[in-house]
């Protein structure tokens, strides 16, 4: 089910509320830009100050913007085994076409405790397609590669998300787990390198601003045209390094503000803008790159 470019998209806000006529206006442009899908409630999403209403109102405007035009992989893990199959079954019936589960931050879970935590969120939406998500410079804790593979044999349990930027692990993890697991990258900048041990594309925060740039770096390679991707890869990787100069999302948001005019850079506490320095170093990478203001790709 899972190739090519997902898009890790912001929350718009406007006046400490979830703005849904930005949302929509920012999920149009990526259908147009050609993205695969996109994945509302992540962690660029700031998926952890959202409300459960507030995420559940977020996946059902991004449903029904798509009109299923992409798919919708609706980021439903938290922290708390229970809450997050009660928001799974409730954004399966909201029409997503699956759920992203982040591994249990804070608790520091076991491996043990892990593997139950996404058996137990998979026993509660039978056969919906689910994307693991292992990030442990968020969550402090990182799913094995074993238990990666044990998770591969529940229902529903398809892909993984590897935010590790490690090549060991995820060559690893295509070892165990073969054709039953599908591996995209979780890093823009470690994506090509993932895509080379057998990844199939790429959960991005860069497609925010550049769906269009990173749906022809996916293209030109999953096409066989190697060459021009690692071009394209390189040519991108001012912005992949520049977006994470402070914590995401505040750069990506501030970009996308300020480059679409689709909606306003506002954060959620205790996230907070970007300085003025990291402003200007980001403007010159745009600049750089030739995104322009009004830019469409």
């Amino acid at each position: 089910m899972f190739s090519g470019v997902y898009t890790a998209i912001i929350t718009p806000f406007r006046d400490g509320a979830v703005d849904h006529d930005a949302l929509a206006a920012l999920v149009d442009r990526q259908v147009a830009g050609g993205v695969a899908g996109v994945v509302p409630c992540g962690t660029t999403g700031e998926s952890a100050t959202l409300s459960e209403p507030e995420k559940l109102a977020v996946i059902e405007s991004t449903v029904k913007t798509v009109d299923g035009r992409c798919q919708v992989i609706a980021g439903v893990g938290s922290n708390d085994t229970r809450a997050s199959a009660a928001l799974a079954r409730k954004a399966r019936a909201a029409g997503a076409d699956g759920g992203m589960v982040v591994m249990p931050y804070y608790n520091k879970p076991t491996q043990e405790g892990m593997y139950h935590h996404v058996r137990v969120i998979a026993e509660a939406t039978p056969e919906w397609p689910l994307m693991l998500y292992n990030v442990p410079g968020r969550t402090a804790v990182s799913l094995a590669p074993e238990t990666v593979s044990r998770l591969a044999d529940l229902p529903g349990v398809s892909a993984l998300k590897d935010a590790t930027c490690d090549m060991e692990y995820a060559g690893r993890v295509a070892m165990l787990c073969g054709d039953r697991m599908t591996l995209l990258s979780g890093q823009d900048g470690a994506a090509l390198p993932l895509w080379a041990l057998g990844g199939r594309g790429v959960v991005s925060v860069a497609s925010n601003l550049v769906p269009d740039r990173m749906v022809a770096l996916w293209a030109a390679w999953d096409g066989g045209d190697a060459q021009k991707a690692r071009a394209l890869h390189g040519a991108l990787m001012p912005l992949f390094l520049g977006q994470f100069i402070e914590s995401n999302p505040a750069p990506i948001k501030g970009l996308v503000a300020r480059h679409t005019g689709l909606c306003t850079g506002e954060l959620r506490l205790p996230m907070a803008p970007v300085t003025a320095g990291t402003a200007a170093k980001l403007e010159a990478i745009c600049a750089q790159l030739d995104i322009s203001l009004g830019h469409d790709g």
